[in-house]
């Protein structure tokens, strides 16, 4: 399970990485050409905003994996020993459900745009590719604070330390 998860990260990485690295250069090249040239191109701007769309979503899984999201931890730090990680794993009981119920109902927004044909008015690219965003992110994130939430119970269960599994905050 948690090789899956590891390969579930680096996929999410991958992505990660390379739309930055696109994002950095079609803004780069939109300056250049605004400011040296006099032309603005407004496909490099659009392909920036749908790399950043990218990058927000797919960070989010990062922010949950590591704990640095922005959370209230006044419930949770009131809670010691058995009491605190019961209130650990609701907690991620609720993302998990959260991203799920996200990942299930984009499916619905990307077949709509399919069905439409629309293009994006600068890459003239289908619609669809930057909303995939949605399912994307979210499905990765389901996978993974999925598989960390049975890696928490399984610890819970076993009588350790169900934070120890969790790698992050709820």
């Amino acid at each position: 399970m948690k090789k899956t998860i590891a390969c579930l990260q680096k996929l999410e990485n991958l992505i990660l990485a390379l739309s930055f690295v696109v994002m950095s250069l079609s803004a780069f090249a939109q300056v250049v050409n605004r400011n040296l040239i006099g032309a603005g191109i407004s496909w490099f701007e659009e392909l920036a905003r749908y790399c950043m769309v990218y990058m927000a979503l797919l960070g989010t899984e990062i922010g949950l994996r590591d704990g640095s999201q922005i959370a209230i931890t006044a419930i949770i730090d009131k809670f010691k020993g058995k009491g605190g990680e019961i209130i650990r794993i609701l907690g991620k009981m609720v993302v998990v459900a959260f991203s799920a119920i996200i990942f299930w109902t984009s499916f619905t927004l990307l077949e709509k745009q399919v069905q439409f044909g629309q293009l994006s008015p600068g890459l003239e690219v289908p619609m669809y590719v930057p909303y995939a965003a949605l399912p994307l992110s979210f499905g990765i994130i389901t996978a993974v604070q999925g598989l960390t939430l049975i890696l928490m119970l399984t610890t819970f269960l076993s009588g350790g330390k169900a934070g120890a599994a969790e790698g992050g905050a709820a």
